[in-house]
């Protein structure tokens, strides 16, 4: 059985997942960009550990990782009902796996459960997987060894904690200006009603850190 936190509105969430540089974020924007153009009304959650005020990637400490998952739930409680569909740039789930990575794999703060139970509250996920190379933006790690301990700590997780029916897993290299992401909305959302509705705006709406 699903856990569905009562709070939540019916609004559709989908969250692209994976380590860092597997183009989640042009996915976001590019999915983003579809929904609205269904005529659905959109909003985009952002990678919140870029606002991460204790340090991010590899040398990040179990309180820099434990801001980051805490701050991603709440960036999800903020725009829960903002829009027809949520599309997130991570979830819960990763943000674990950078949190235990950065543990050694111990969890001090008994956080499990919650990640588990939040982890429900998603109707769908993309996971990328990591066939393009690292390149350097000035924020995500270009330590290869970084992201292959993420990659395995997320093979671990991602069957334990998201259903089959609610994944979805492409390669970071399909991810281009021209994919086609109609059947994935369909998936999330149901086939468009007959009468087509008006192209809406991808919102992307202040958070704390702005």
């Amino acid at each position: 059985m699903r856990y569905v936190l009562k709070l939540m509105p019916a609004a559709r969430k989908i969250a692209f997942i994976g380590s860092h540089s597997v183009r989640k974020t042009n996915a976001v924007h590019s999915f983003a960009a579809a929904v609205g153009r269904s005529g659905r009304s959109v909003e985009v959650g952002r990678e919140v550990v870029r606002f991460n005020p204790l340090g991010r990637n590899e040398g990040a400490t179990a309180e820099a990782q434990l801001w980051t998952l805490m701050t991603q739930i709440q960036q999800e409680l903020e725009l829960r009902s903002s829009a027809d569909v949520l599309v997130l740039d991570r979830a819960a789930v990763d943000n674990y796996a950078y949190f235990l990575r950065a543990t050694g794999g111990t969890d001090d703060f008994d956080i499990r459960p919650l990640v588990k139970k939040w982890s429900q509250t998603y109707d769908l996920y993309v996971r990328l997987r990591p066939d393009v190379p690292l390149k350097a933006d000035g924020v995500r790690s270009t330590n290869q060894r970084f992201r292959k301990e993420i990659e395995q700590l997320l093979d671990l997780l991602v069957p334990q904690f998201i259903d089959d029916d609610h994944l979805v897993e492409l390669k970071a290299s399909e991810i281009t200006d021209t994919f086609d992401w109609s059947g994935l909305l369909e998936q999330l959302c149901g086939p468009l009603p007959e009468e087509q509705r008006e192209p809406q705006t991808t919102v992307f709406a202040p958070t704390l850190f702005d």
